[in-house]
């Protein structure tokens, strides 16, 4: 495994809001059939508490045949199509059993970043490229069929990239979970301040600094 890439260690702790905090900075990439790779920057993430978690899709346990990936030992990707319209990817952390996820929900492309563009259907630059995390997994080239890959692999991976510092790390609530009652009010986004890819901009004043 390249030393760059972070470890199991890392997503394996029982904080997933934690978790998704300090993956802000760090570089979710991708490799294609045909070897090319494409990696961001994460920008922004949304963290998913699980059983306790009305926003959580294993709220209460549940399992289907789609969320049953979501109990496996983390990192495995859970990916998820919102709307009938958008693939969303989620690195599933913590231990076998316990079903905690972060929403990856906006990248700064780094690594293959005119493929990523053309993804997209948008010119290398435009901060929109994985700006939303619909627009993450069709930037990275990542669909329904990467659901369950280990991100240990050779597939989908996340390296080191830089640490935030704090005052740089901003939280709001989540987006699009009002359904989740007092769920719905916990400040479980989080965003690097002032970054141009992070999406809904509009939230951007509604922050609080950690």
């Amino acid at each position: 495994m390249s030393s760059r890439r972070l470890s199991e260690s890392f997503f394996l702790g029982p904080d997933v809001i934690e978790i998704s905090r300090k993956l802000l900075g760090k570089v979710l990439c991708s490799r294609s059939p045909s070897g090319r790779i494409t990696g961001g920057v994460i920008v922004e993430t949304e963290a998913y508490a699980g059983a306790g978690d009305r926003a959580s899709h294993a709220f209460g346990n549940r399992r289907t045949g789609r969320t049953a990936v979501m109990y496996r030992r983390g990192p495995v990707a859970y990916v998820y199509l919102c709307y009938g319209l958008h693939w969303l990817f989620n690195i599933i952390t913590n231990v076998e059993g316990v079903p905690h996820a972060v929403l990856v929900r906006a990248l700064q492309p780094v690594r293959g970043a005119a493929l990523m563009a053309r993804r997209r259907g948008l010119d290398k630059g435009d901060p929109r490229v994985a700006s939303g995390p619909g627009a993450v997994s069709r930037a990275l080239g990542i669909t329904g069929a990467h659901s369950g890959e280990s991100l240990l692999g050779r597939r989908i991976w996340v390296e080191r990239g830089r640490s935030i510092p704090p005052d740089m790390v901003c939280s709001s609530r989540r987006i699009g979970v009002s359904y989740a009652g007092r769920d719905a009010r916990r400040p479980w986004r989080f965003f690097i301040r002032g970054n141009a890819c992070v999406s809904r901009r509009d939230l951007n004043r509604n922050y609080e600094s950690n």
